[in-house]
């Protein structure tokens, strides 16, 4: 049985910038064996697999090596790809049910915006071979359940940051955000992410980083609303609304790719 699959480009609306990912649709579960064979041999940063259900759609998602708990880019890409397809309907939310929770999609105009949980930060220590590795100094650091966040003193700063990926693999997270605030006006606030432990040396643009990003500059520009970049080599714009214990994620997608898998 062929297995449709697409290349999608998120949070960008133009080819060959923002994340790619994989997705790939699925009539049915297979063995978590090949489902991480299929991540490997796609080599994206994210692939993410779906199953239909009574309500929506099952999802996960996995790196070239592990499988991870939340990935914005990679649903940003199944809700594009569901709606492109029209396997969905424009008028109505995608649920899908993760590791996380239920995480709804939605169109807005040309955005899709994706209903995900806050993930907060609180001040930490960080690891010895944090910032070393990281090559920086930092102003603040802080830690959520699934990664590191340092901010450093200005966005100079962040993009010239060379990391030292093999020690910074070293560092026991899901992955590091490094953020400051934004030269460019346009911009609230800016952020690279790097997850080497999880196979992805540096991820174009993440959009679960953004659901501490989101709570960590509320609290420090006071505001809920924020149009962000992700200064990667690729680069991205999330947009970003904070309300309550939730993180509204808005961008776009393109399909680059379509084909069917094989194996």
């Amino acid at each position: 049985m062929t297995i449709s699959l697409y290349h999608v480009d998120a949070f960008t609306d133009v080819p060959f910038a923002g994340n790619p990912a994989a997705v790939c649709l699925l009539p049915s579960w297979r063995e978590d064996r090949w489902l991480q064979g299929v991540a490997g041999e796609m080599n994206l940063s994210e692939t993410a697999f779906l199953v239909k259900n009574s309500d929506g759609f099952d999802l996960r998602w996995f790196t070239p090596k592990v499988e991870v708990d939340l990935c914005g880019h990679a649903t940003l890409a199944p809700a594009h790809v569901l709606w492109q397809q029209g396997l969905a309907k424009p008028g109505e939310e995608i649920r899908f049910s993760t590791k996380s929770g239920i995480l709804k999609a939605v169109l807005r105009g040309q955005d899709i915006e994706l209903d995900f949980p806050l993930k907060p930060e609180e001040p930490a220590e960080p690891l010895a071979n944090l910032l070393t590795a990281l090559g920086v100094s930092a102003k603040y650091v802080g830690k959520n359940h699934f990664d590191y966040l340092v901010e450093v003193n200005s966005e100079s700063d962040l993009r010239q940051m060379a990391p030292d990926f093999k020690l910074l693999a070293t560092v026991k997270a899901r992955g590091i955000i490094v953020t400051s605030r934004s030269a460019e006006p346009r911009f609230d606030f800016v952020s690279r992410f790097f997850a080497p432990a999880s196979g992805v040396d540096e991820d174009p643009v993440t959009g679960s980083a953004h659901c501490c990003l989101g709570d960590f500059w509320r609290k420090r520009l006071g505001k809920d609303e924020f149009l962000a970049y992700q200064a990667s080599t690729r680069g991205g714009v999330v947009k970003v609304r904070v309300t309550k214990d939730r993180a509204l994620l808005g961008g776009r997608a393109v399909i680059v790719a379509k084909g069917e898998f094989l194996a």
